[in-house]
């Protein structure tokens, strides 16, 4: 301190020596004489954030500087000179602030002044609570404010919480054990004592949601019922059949309103955008019983959707369907309104006691059996099929006929090359199939001729138990009836087994390709009581058909055609024939026909051929290939016994090998020796089968 007084001493001599070159004054008592520093006073400014910054400004007369001493933690004191300040962060809290003020001579003078720190409460606090999206029971909290350090959220679900803290822009949740009403207090904090609080009522509830299985323990499946209508969530007494479920609902209807029943409100609206058609499990006392199960809007009653349906059962669950379809999707619907016999006023008896469950949304109405011919047609029928692999299929009108009902199927593109259609659930009536007959028909219009449509009878309850067969459209957009004989089924499928029940139909359209989005339209599934010749190429060969135009591929100087029979006796009286003339030049000449089917040879593997030949001797080889590979083949020759009349010649297949399929029936009359044209190589042949 005394040095600090020299220092200011020896300056003052400086200037007065400076000042004065004649004249040597060395008197400073006007310096020791000065007072000490007088009316000292601090200013304190402490920053409004709450970061405990104060702003420290010390004042006073006669005083050059200034010794600060905070009054907290910090011991070492700060030097100001007069004019200036200084800064220091305070805890919240009361200090004791000491100033020293300093004199040009060392003379000194001490304020001490009290500091009060108190931070200011948070303010704008902002608190966002939301039930999770997925988890009814979980609740999601987050928090702003100003002036805030942290937040703490109280969930109030258990006594003396700590409660969890979390910071402005973080997310905490908490996932309560059990639905309630709970009070959830966020409270904000500043740097010291200063809080503020949010409280709320949280309500956590498990709503009523679609589905509807009255299976949750947490879900309230409360009924609102009216007109004498009592509906209630109770055990199942009828465990069994389609619903072997714990818990259904129950509903006894009572006087003394025919309309009498009652509604559950779900907890959003019921979403329609995907699916429109109403299941609901039903235990009904009588057959007949009529079910109306009906949407509402919340708040207006008057934006409605209702549809009615009959029990079939009786003291059996069965799935009831309720086509809400044509559904207005501009307006929203949460009640669920049931009206068990609207029009009768119910008992409260056995006989006016249904039970009922699983009410849910699907996107398809239930198939049912039908039976054969399915026409389409028939009203109060329906008609709904099962689409599957990418097919999908709607009830329309012919395109040539508004008043005659079809269906119209679209094998979407990219659907599955096995897409298909099941009609129904089956039908009510195993298919009648005999040794005899084995073919049914459907009526198609087709986008293109030449495409390949098959057809799959099944046991509707084992469906290993099948048999496939194909056609192949002649046309395009026109009606034509394909004929499917299942004695001729499908390459790589089972045989025909009579002692199965072949009760279900599955139409496949242009199998075996991508869906294009091709089209199709198709009526009449019929069971043919009398084999008919098929409109398409297949075993047996007769050339009967007034349709199918028998296109012979010839190679090497041979010409193959249907003719008239030359003469129609014996073994074959029927009027037309194949008839192939060899000409030149190769020995090989010949002719071949593809089949729509390839060949099954699982059971059958013995060719019969009718030829009638101009001399004896001249041999047949009959020959099959497959449809891409020529190398696939399998061939045997038989030699005509009798000269200009009808006989059957004989070819065993049984060394064909099945790991191949074949669908080119080739003949060659006479390998190894040219043709002429003449009559003498001029064959005729008919009525090729497989036995």
């Amino acid at each position: 301190m005394n040095a600090i007084k020299y220092f200011f001493s020896a300056c003052c001599l400086l200037l007065v020596m400076g000042s004065c070159t004649k004249t040597i004054n060395e008197d400073l008592s006007f310096v020791d004489a000065a007072a000490a520093p007088d009316k000292l006073s601090v200013l304190f400014d402490i920053t409004q954030d709450n970061s405990g910054l104060v702003t420290i400004t010390p004042n006073g007369e006669g005083a050059i500087y200034y010794l600060v001493y905070y009054g907290d933690a910090t011991t070492t004191p700060v030097n100001i000179a007069a004019g200036k300040n200084t800064t220091h962060v305070y805890a919240e809290g009361e200090y004791n602030v000491k100033i020293v003020g300093h004199a040009v001579n060392g003379k000194t003078t001490e304020l001490v002044q009290k500091l009060t720190v108190s931070f200011r409460a948070p303010e704008n606090l902002v608190v966002n609570l939301a039930i999770d999206g997925v988890n009814n029971f979980k609740l999601n909290v987050s928090a702003t404010a100003l002036y805030e350090t942290f937040f703490k959220v109280f969930w109030g679900d258990v006594a003396n919480e700590p409660g969890q803290s979390f910071l402005e822009g973080q997310t905490v949740s908490h996932i309560y054990s059990a639905v309630g009403t709970y009070t959830v207090r966020v409270v904000a904090y500043s740097g010291g004592a200063a809080t503020t609080t949010y409280t709320t009522i949280v309500n956590i509830v498990d709503p009523v949601l679609i589905p509807i299985t009255f299976e949750s323990p947490t879900v309230d499946y409360t009924f609102t019922n009216f007109g004498g209508g009592v509906s209630t969530k109770i055990a199942n007494p009828q465990m069994n059949g389609i619903n072997t479920s714990a818990n259904v609902a129950r509903m006894v209807k009572n006087a003394p309103e025919v309309w009498a029943g009652s509604f559950i409100t779900v907890g959003t609206p019921i979403d329609f955008s995907a699916n429109k058609v109403f299941r609901m499990k039903v235990f009904s006392p009588r057959v007949g019983a009529k079910v109306l199960l009906k949407v509402e809007n919340l708040t207006n009653g008057g934006i409605f959707f209702e549809k009615e349906v009959l029990t079939t059962m009786a003291n059996a669950w069965e799935d009831m369907a309720f086509d809400f379809r044509a559904i207005n999707t501009g307006n929203t619907y949460q009640k669920v309104v049931l009206i068990f016999d609207l029009g009768t006023a119910g008992d409260g008896s056995a006989n006016f006691t249904w039970l009922f469950d699983d009410i849910r949304l699907t996107n398809q109405m239930p198939v049912s059996l039908l039976a054969l011919p399915v026409t389409f047609d028939l009203a109060g029928v329906n008609y709904e099929v099962t689409d599957f692999g990418g097919n999908m299929s709607e009830a329309a009108t012919d395109p040539g006929n508004a008043a005659n009902n079809v269906k119209k199927t679209t094998k979407t593109a990219g659907a599955e090359t096995w897409a298909g259609t099941t009609i129904g659930a089956g039908f009510t009536a195993p298919v009648p199939f005999t040794a005899t007959q084995t073919q049914m028909s459907i009526r198609v219009y087709s986008p293109a001729a030449g495409i390949r449509i098959r057809l799959k009878v099944e046991d509707r309850n084992n469906n290993t138990r099948s048999v496939e067969t194909e056609a192949m459209t002649q046309a395009a957009n026109t009606w034509e009836t394909l004929v499917f004989d299942f004695a001729n089924q499908s390459s790589g499928t089972a045989a025909m087994n009579l002692t199965y029940t072949y009760n279900m139909a599955s139409v496949f359209f242009d199998f075996g390709n991508t869906g294009t989005g091709s089209v199709f339209y198709w009526d009449d599934v019929t069971f043919l009581a009398t084999n008919v010749i098929p409109n398409y190429l297949a075993l047996p060969i007769t050339f009967q058909s007034t349709t199918y135009p028998y296109n012979f591929v010839n190679f090497g100087g041979a010409n193959a055609t249907v003719a008239d029979n030359p003469n129609p006796s014996g073994i074959n009286t029927s009027t037309k024939v194949g008839r192939m003339v060899k000409g030149a030049p190769e020995v090989w000449a010949g002719s071949f026909l593809e089949l729509v089917n390839p060949i099954n040879f699982t059971v059958q593997r013995t060719f019969k051929v009718k030829v009638y030949s101009p001399r004896v001797g001249a041999r047949l080889l009959l020959k099959v290939e497959n449809a891409t590979n020529g190398a696939q083949s399998f061939e045997r020759e038989a030699t005509t016994t009798t000269a200009n009349t009808w006989e059957e010649l004989t070819f065993d297949f049984s060394a064909i090998n099945l790991g191949f399929s074949y669908s080119k029936v080739v003949f060659i009359f006479d390998l190894g020796t040219a043709g002429d044209g003449s009559p003498n190589f001029t064959f005729y042949f008919d009525d090729i089968t497989l036995n």
